[in-house]
């Protein structure tokens, strides 16, 4: 298989796995993410996927805040996207408040996160043993 193709079954991978933890958000928080069909679910995703890929970029300039919070500032800044996408696609797709749209958030990037890890497109990963190159006998070593 080329890259080319790798890089688009891998988009369409991530883009399932973010429309279906969207859905799973909106049935959550169903009286509080509206949407008014499975088409309209698919293109917020996608609008999600699009805007927190240019916020990534963005937050790549700014490591100090995410430092400072712990990296807990990502969920409101998904939480602001995720409302923006409301706001954007109403009255198709919609969000009641910043408080339910931080829900869906922390929502989504759980379900994602673990149907990342279920399908191995997670970025994280563990290693059993000792870590490539060393010996049994040099100091242990806790690899993060």
């Amino acid at each position: 298989m080329q890259q080319g193709q790798r890089r688009f079954l891998h988009f369409l991978g991530n883009w399932a796995i973010n429309t279906l933890a969207v859905a799973i958000a909106a049935t959550i928080l169903h009286n509080h993410i509206h949407y008014t069909g499975p088409f309209y679910l698919v293109m917020a995703s996608l609008l999600l996927g699009i805007l927190s890929a240019f916020v990534r970029f963005l937050l790549f300039l700014a490591p100090p805040i995410l430092i400072l919070t712990l990296g807990l500032f990502t969920w409101v800044i998904n939480a602001l996207l995720l409302y923006l996408v409301g706001l954007l696609m109403s009255p198709n797709f919609a969000v009641d408040s910043f408080l339910f749209a931080f829900l869906g958030a922390l929502i989504i990037s759980i379900v994602s996160t673990l149907l990342n890890m279920a399908t191995g497109n997670a970025r994280l990963s563990v290693r059993r043993g000792p870590p490539r190159g060393k010996n049994k006998d040099d100091d242990d070593v806790i690899d993060v």
